[in-house]
């Protein structure tokens, strides 16, 4: 009789030992983690700009508010092998997600295919990667929309747009893939509605400060007729504006607009060395970017075609890759594209704080 109340103890405790072992195993598989346990490395394509610095002011309201952790990591250039590194080092720290603005469409490949083999969710803001390497692309414009913006606000400036003008491009660089694409189809767009335009350079800062102020000296000096210069580079931009301030230049001379933060050409506005620059509320795209990937590192997830209501912010849609021009087509792969656009007038400029 104690032999056989013996046996079914051990046998009542066995099958517990397996109901707890199922129920762990079965929350393991899920990967449901709750807010506070979730880290999200959030960065930049470098530090010290204040497009990126307002980005990442975003990303820490909306991590205090939620309850996850955002970790800022960049560096002050912005190179492949700079990101590389904090992409490994994010896996190293057991980061749960990544939310990143490349500096290359595929020199980072590597590095998120590793990451993502680590189980950390990738997500892209700003400026995206191979989308196979990543789950979504927190996206400020289409190239249509922002390829256009930026040709449109050049030409509404113009007494008469379908005149003769010379015009040059001046951004970071010739790899970096979302100033690439809108320069793309705004170079098509050009083509199609102001044939007389004429594209006299391209030229590249790299993102850096001093070597975009030497180049946006030597555009004005290499070519003083230029009727317009579009800068769709943060860095690019003001140093176009201040090189046209130091030589006694005001948007009566030479067109210059692009995208940049109103915080950093505001002055320009209001002296007059421009007249307009767009860009989109970069802290709400920082916001959406960690939110985005905190809610994916909690075990959620996130097909073409679904919604999601995100607080601040609104209901944002995950579309298909195409609407970027892509080929790449997978369920869980896919683009949130922000609400709106913002183009910035010495009107409207101290509206805005960013």
């Amino acid at each position: 009789m104690r032999k056989f109340k013996f046996m079914t103890l051990v046998l009542s405790m066995m099958l517990l030992l397996a109901m707890l072992a199922a129920c762990n195993s079965e929350e393991e598989a899920s990967g449901s983690k709750d807010a506070e346990d979730v880290e999200v490395v959030f960065i930049p394509k470098m530090t010290g700009n204040a497009f990126f610095e307002s980005g990442n002011d975003g990303a820490q309201e909306m991590a205090e508010e939620h309850g996850f952790k955002v970790k800022y990591d960049g560096a002050p250039e912005g190179t492949v092998a700079n990101q590389v590194q904090i992409i490994n080092s994010a896996i190293n720290s057991g980061a749960d997600a990544i939310a990143i603005s490349s500096v290359t469409s595929d020199g980072l490949n590597q590095a998120l295919k590793k990451a993502r083999d680590a189980g950390i969710e990738v997500v892209t803001w700003d400026s995206d990667v191979d989308p196979d390497h990543r789950s979504l692309y927190i996206n400020q414009g289409t190239p249509e929309i922002l390829g256009k913006m930026l040709v449109d606000m050049a030409a509404e400036q113009m007494d008469d747009p379908q005149a003769e003008q010379q015009v040059a491009w001046f951004y970071s660089s010739p790899t970096v893939p979302d100033q690439n694409s809108w320069v793309d189809y705004a170079t098509t767009y050009i083509e199609e509605n102001y044939p007389s335009w004429e594209i006299v350079t391209k030229q590249f800062g790299e993102g850096n400060e001093q070597k975009s102020l030497q180049i946006a000296e030597s555009i004005l000096q290499t070519y003083p007729d230029i009727d317009a210069i579009i800068c769709p580079d943060s860095t690019a931009l003001p140093a176009m504006a201040q090189a046209a301030q130091s030589n006694n230049l005001t948007a009566e001379d030479v067109i210059i607009t692009g995208f940049a933060s109103p915080n950093s050409m505001r002055q320009y506005l209001e002296n007059g060395t421009i007249q307009n620059h767009g860009l989109w509320d970069v802290k709400t795209q920082g916001a959406l970017a960690v939110y985005v990937a905190s809610h994916l590192a909690q075990g959620n997830e996130l097909k073409v075609g679904d919604t999601l209501d995100v607080p601040g912010i609104g209901e944002v849609k995950v579309e298909p890759n195409t609407i970027q021009g892509y080929d790449y087509e997978a369920e869980d792969s896919g683009i949130i594209v922000l609400p709106e656009r913002i183009v910035f007038t010495k009107e409207n400029t101290n509206d805005y704080n960013f």
